[in-house]
């Protein structure tokens, strides 16, 4: 294999897995397409055989005996599932990509296109917005890169100017790095016609003049389009003037707050494009999503094409999920102790290694990554010491060339194992891996696929293992394998019009270029309200026809995009004055709070003094027995009620409220049992949070129904918010600590018991939403989740939250069933009901 296809490989869909198949549907257009994504009749798709040296290999499903030998690990195995191989389908090349653009993948080993990415080229080349939305290493690059690299040909034959640019967005610094080798390496034989740079926070200063003035392929990540673009837009008047392609790659990562954000950065980005005369055409790449057309749609402002019919080869994957067991330890109430995911995850890695298959364990937390290495090399060490440097971390933080390393050793099978981060789910080149443990569910069906799919990118059989954290969705789903298997992945979730959102963009926008009545709707219905808001607020003027920005700061530092707002708090160590990290405003009064136990890099410190005016924590190392807990009381008041639905006697609302919180002490916990040791008084002002919120009420009638007396009904309150909040990541793309809830007996707004769950952000994140419109098959799940778990009163596999401000108490599991089982009788089935059918 020459060089090229080496750094380029994983754009072939050729010989790699992608999980997910589809049926062919005939496409009608309203306009002239070509027609050449038609399979080739002259081209063989059967898949070739296996070479002999993947012959000698034991198939997934023997590796997976051989982890579960024995009685005792044989019971952790819940569900098996097996997805068989399947053949790819090949298409001609596009007829208007470019000849030398052909001779160049050719020359990287890629022969012909899969059906799918033909088709997504084809799309580009009629001017049509596309997202490709298929599976992992189906070859999304390779779809995007037809059109592009043919475009920046074109643009080279032009008698003036620099010819066609494009610009190329990654939610990481990193994948656009690796995107920028991978290209340079596929387009060294067009000479200086693609001319890619990277132009991020790490690009030297005498780097960034030549990346304006001559570079036609720009890659950055949405925080420098934001900050450093956009803003200094004049200077980069050629490049959006020249603008023929957008391409914004693993687009399902711009969710949420920041995908609300996200969009309306790219919302000032087309703007800027019209005032040079420039209209590009948005190419976005997704894994396998639910509606990738409307969520696209939703990012860009524009209508985006869908490509979601997978025609890429995959070899077999055996699917596992696997539970770990109860320990003879108690914890929290006397509630039984299930052995960690981190533990498990350390055995399975260890024996994969002994089994001699190249694995990766991916998990969420640096720590956790660190410490599964470390145990699997101390394991390994005890049975045969040579296989001690065939197993490593790979996360965030370590310089490139380490990380080249890793990936390099990983290929080549000099290292069998590897403890990663999902640093390694975002499109890094790892090819024939053999197996990938999952430490935990990873908050999304699209997400366990990108991970899952890092096994068996060669064409070979592969395994997948997902450990069961000690968590209620974790134990749902390892004991409801068809929630994963048998559902479409999530939809992705995000609010551009989420006016703590658009307001400081709306102020950034006004400082590039002032804003008019024509901009309204490209910005969004709420523009006209906000308008006058910022107005009295002194950061907009009106002057004539436009609004202006009135401040010599930048505006664009309004916008924290990736962050809740407000300044973060800098931990800082009390005797050398060392800066160990910062953490969010809205986290500080819960995580660096006086007496708090903070953990940084593997060491442990506690928090000497939290200085709120000068957003500074000062902490001193130290090794206490015990952790920390926060405990908080939150009221929640009902604003306004968007929507209101029966059901039965209940209702299901959704709507704005205000949430106040505040932080009263902190429980120190023992290590490893979680026995209380004692409570501290703590002294916080309390916050406000203006926010979306899904709830629920029921009747005397129906607590009557469910055998709910006065003495259990705020345990069986508090058991179903606890539990629902750990299942909405099921239906919305959040995390369980992106939302909070609250349940009270009487609520004085409501006048009847009443569970609430909102958003954990200001004005909203979407979250809420989705679940009213997801409530009947939410609310189910989360009856499911309670009733099926072996615990008699209650454990954190259910009911117990580890962020509950009232140490979990009062909780009461039963109830929690009986009230579930009552509500949902009333729940609405009609079709179109969106709160009763997940519209």
């Amino acid at each position: 294999m020459t060089p090229a296809a080496m750094a380029f490989n994983h754009l072939r869909a050729g010989e790699h897995d992608a999980l997910g198949a589809l049926s062919v549907t005939p496409v009608t257009h309203s306009v002239p397409m070509a027609t050449n994504h038609r399979p080739d009749p002259r081209i063989d798709d059967r898949q070739e055989p296996p070479t002999a040296g993947a012959s000698r290999r034991p198939s997934p499903r023997a590796v997976l005996d051989r982890l579960a030998s024995g009685e005792s690990r044989s019971a952790r195995l819940t569900h098996t599932e097996h997805l068989p191989p399947r053949e790819g389908r090949h298409a001609l090349w596009p007829d208007r990509i470019r000849p030398e653009v052909i001779s160049a993948l050719n020359a990287a080993g890629i022969e012909h296109p899969w059906a799918h990415q033909a088709l997504a080229a084809e799309h580009a080349l009629d001017g049509e917005s596309v997202v490709v939305a298929t599976g992992t290493a189906s070859g999304k690059s390779l779809a995007y890169l037809m059109p592009v690299l043919s475009a920046l040909l074109d643009g080279s034959e032009a008698p003036n100017g620099r010819g066609a640019t494009a610009l190329y967005l990654a939610p990481t610094k990193a994948l656009a790095a690796d995107q920028c080798r991978a290209v340079k390496a596929l387009a060294a034989p067009l000479g200086k016609a693609v001319r890619p740079a990277v132009y991020d926070g790490d690009t030297p200063f005498e780097e960034r003049e030549w990346v304006r003035q001559y570079a036609n392929y720009a890659l950055t990540n949405p925080d420098m389009l934001h900050r450093g673009i956009l803003p200094s837009h004049p200077r980069w008047s050629s490049f959006l003037r020249a603008l023929r392609y957008v391409v914004i790659d693993e687009c399902h990562t711009y969710r949420g707050v920041f995908g609300s954000h996200v969009a309306q950065v790219l919302r000032r980005l087309r703007r800027l494009c019209v005032r040079y005369g420039s209209d590009p055409v948005f190419l976005l790449a997704s894994a396998t999503a639910a509606d990738p057309s409307i969520a696209a749609e939703r990012l860009t402002g524009l209508p985006v094409k869908e490509v979601a019919d997978d025609a890429s080869p995959r070899g077999e994957l055996v699917f596992a999920l696997w539970e770990p067991p109860l320990t003879e330890l108690h914890g929290e109430k006397g509630a039984p102790v299930r052995r960690t995911a981190t533990a498990e995850t350390a055995d399975l890695l260890t024996d994969l290694t002994l089994q001699g298959q190249r694995s990766i364990a991916f998990v969420r937390s640096r720590r956790g990554a660190e410490l599964i290495s470390v145990i699997a090399q101390e394991r390994l060490a005890e049975i045969d010491r040579s296989l001690v440097g065939r197993v490593a971390s790979y996360r965030g933080g370590y310089l490139p060339h380490e990380r080249r390393a890793l990936e390099r050793s990983l290929h080549s099978g000099e290292l069998l194992g590897l403890a990663a981060t999902t640093a390694l789910e975002l499109g890094v080149d790892i090819a024939g891996l053999d197996a990938v443990v999952i430490a935990g569910y990873p908050g999304t069906r699209a997400s366990l696929w990108q991970q899952a799919g890092r096994a068996g990118r060669s064409g070979q059989g592969a395994l997948a293992v997902m450990v069961a954290r000690d968590d209620p969705l974790d134990t749902f789903l390892v004991h409801h394998p068809e929630a994963l298997f048998h559902q479409p992945v999530e939809s992705t979730v995000l609010d551009p019009d989420n006016p703590y959102v658009l307001a400081p963009h709306l102020c950034a926008a006004a400082s590039e270029l002032p804003l008019t009545d024509d901009d309204f709707s490209l910005f969004g219905p709420t523009v006209p309200e906000l308008l006058p808001q910022l107005e009295t607020a002194g950061l907009l003027r009106r002057r004539t026809k436009a609004w202006h920005w009135t401040r010599r700061e930048r505006a664009a530092d309004l916008a924290d995009i990736r962050g809740e707002g407000g300044t973060p708090v800098q931990v800082v160590e009390a005797g050398t004055g060392r800066l160990l990290g910062t953490v969010d405003a809205s986290a500080a009064h819960t995580s660096v709070h006086e007496g708090a136990v903070h953990l940084h890099q593997g060491r442990t410190y506690v928090v000497k003094e939290l200085d709120l005016d000068e957003s500074v924590a000062l902490v001193q190392e130290a090794n206490p027995p015990y952790s920390t807990t926060a405990r908080d009381t939150t009221a929640i008041s009902v604003l306004d009620t968007d929507v209101s639905v029966p059901w039965g006697e209940g209702r299901l609302c959704y709507g704005s409220v205000e949430v106040t919180n505040q932080v009263v002490s902190f429980l120190r916990r023992r290590l490893i049992t979680g026995e209380v040791l004692g409570e501290q008084k703590l002294d916080l002002p309390p916050r406000t949070l203006r926010t979306r919120a899904v709830w629920w009420t029921v009747t005397e009638d129906q607590l009557d129904a469910a055998r709910i007396n006065p003495e259990i009904l705020g345990g069986a309150l508090h058991a179903a918010e606890h539990a629902s909040i750990g299942m909405l990541p099921l239906f919305a793309t959040c995390d369980r600590w992106d939302i909070g809830g609250v349940s009270i007996p009487l609520h004085p707004d409501t006048l009847l018991p009443t569970v609430f769950v909102y958003d954990g952000h200001p004005g909203g994140a979407g979250f809420a939403e989705r679940a009213f419109h997801t409530a009947r098959e939410w609310l189910t799940a989360t009856r499911a989740a309670i009733a099926s778990c072996e615990c008699e009163a209650g454990c954190p596999s259910c009911v117990q939250s580890p962020k509950c401000g009232n140490g979990n108490d009062p909780l009461h599991k039963r109830g929690a069933v009986r009230l579930l089982t009552e509500l949902l009788k009333g729940a609405p089935e009609t079709s179109g009901d969106a709160a009763g059918q997940g519209a």
